[in-house]
């Protein structure tokens, strides 16, 4: 949700193989805060700005079930037939045309330290330069008593898949701050997401923890302090300021999903072929996918949140006008209009998949409310006022799927929608 904001500011973002588009970040209410408007027309299908984020993280449950990304940008690292081979669970699955799998493996270097694996020696210098000289856990990666190690299972222990948020996530805001030499200046770009309540932050902090959040949060931010404590932010290691480090993810972290299995099948889809060819390889995509459900379920991707400054002023509606995407198999934010959007229009994205997108006012309203602590007032939701607030029989039974999760014990993986 856009935060409280009396500024306006403009910005001209210049996109590869695109003209240059201008958008203005405006006060909208104190209810929506700020929001994101075109200041020039933009066309259906153009891409209005490309972001990447100040911290980005793989979700943990994601990483420990071999999903194997970029411990910065969170490029997929695996070849396009390994993460096939994994996900069907055949270690002799072949991929025809090999050569459209875009993974560099001879790029791919580790931190030496540590061992962590980057796409590219870019990426490990970034890292290295923002965050990684605090985080690096150097030989004592395996050790369970290393307190980073220690932090990480104890989030684990709370926040089971599907995966919304990450500890480390927050561990890289502390850690940027730690190893800036402007220290303010990272100080500032944070404080510009969203401030809650302490009513508000406690919900959202509630959604990501569970019935028992009170004794997990002191938990976590025990060791959290234990771990990177900084005195530059040391408001943040505060009941009341770890609480809000948990409300500032909670409602602008942004999910991002790689695959190099899926950039793969884009690249098929993207060749000439005669048409009994085309047939073929369709079929045996679907097939791929089929045998990928009932090996894996839904879960396909490397899958991490990333906090974006531009993209968290985009206000929801449930009918929006642009979309997010990471088409470059890494944290690169595309947001892209789905339909023209007049100069002076409100840019907004949508917080709710598909699925969620069609059900009743009553239970969209419930997810909003819940992870995002406002009610939409956006035309579709004005339009179905008159409906009677009640959820469906269907919609009741998938909430209460949801709402129970994965038992402790289970195989737990993480999901979110293929890229």
């Amino acid at each position: 949700m856009a935060a409280s904001m009396c500024d306006v500011f403009s910005f001209c973002v210049g996109v590869a193989g695109h003209a240059r588009v201008s958008v203005e970040v405006r006060f909208v209410s104190s209810a929506k805060g700020k929001g994101l408007f075109a200041t020039q027309l933009i066309r259906k299908g153009e891409t209005i700005f490309v972001e990447r984020p100040l911290v980005a993280a793989q979700f943990l449950w994601n990483a420990l079930y071999r999903y194997r990304a970029c411990d910065h940008c969170l490029r997929a690292l695996e070849k396009a037939e390994e993460n096939a081979q994994r996900l069907t669970g055949k270690p002799g699955q072949v991929l025809p045309h090999p050569e459209l799998c875009t993974v560099r493996k001879d790029l791919h270097q580790n931190c030496p330290h540590c061992q962590v694996m980057y796409c590219s020696a870019e990426c490990r210098l970034a890292a290295t330069e923002q965050y990684h000289q605090v985080l690096c856990p150097g030989p004592s990666q395996d050790d369970p008593l290393h307190p980073l190690n220690k932090l990480q299972e104890a989030w684990r222990s709370v926040h089971y898949p599907p995966e919304t948020a990450s500890i480390m996530l927050m561990a890289r805001m502390v850690a940027t701050v730690k190893q800036a030499k402007d220290k303010d200046r990272w100080i500032r770009l944070f404080s510009q997401f969203c401030n809650k309540t302490a009513n508000e932050e406690e919900e959202i902090v509630h959604k990501l923890l569970g019935d028992k959040f009170k004794g997990q949060l002191e938990l976590l931010r025990r060791l959290f302090t234990e771990a990177l404590y900084e005195e530059a932010v040391s408001q943040w290691f505060t009941p009341d300021g770890f609480r809000s480090l948990f409300a500032l993810v909670g409602t602008n972290g942004q999910g991002i999903g790689t695959s190099s299995l899926s950039q793969w099948v884009h690249a098929c889809d993207a060749l000439e072929l005669k048409p009994q060819d085309r047939e073929q390889l369709d079929a045996f995509i679907d097939q791929l996918y089929k045998d990928i459900e009932a090996a894996t379920g839904e879960f396909l991707n490397c899958e991490g949140s990333g906090l974006f400054v531009l993209q968290s002023c985009c206000n929801h509606s449930c009918v929006p006008n642009a979309e997010t995407s990471f088409p470059e198999n890494n944290f690169l934010l595309h947001v892209t209009a789905l339909e023209d959007i007049k100069p002076g229009e409100e840019i907004c994205i949508s917080y709710l998949d598909c699925c969620q997108r069609e059900r009743s006012r009553h239970s969209r309203h419930k997810i909003l409310r819940e992870n995002y602590l406002f009610v939409c007032s956006c035309p579709k939701c004005l339009a179905e006022a008159d409906e009677p607030n009640v959820t469906s029989e269907e919609e009741e039974e998938e909430e209460e799927e949801e709402e129970e999760g994965e038992p402790e014990d289970a195989e737990l993986g993480d999901e979110m929608t293929d890229v």
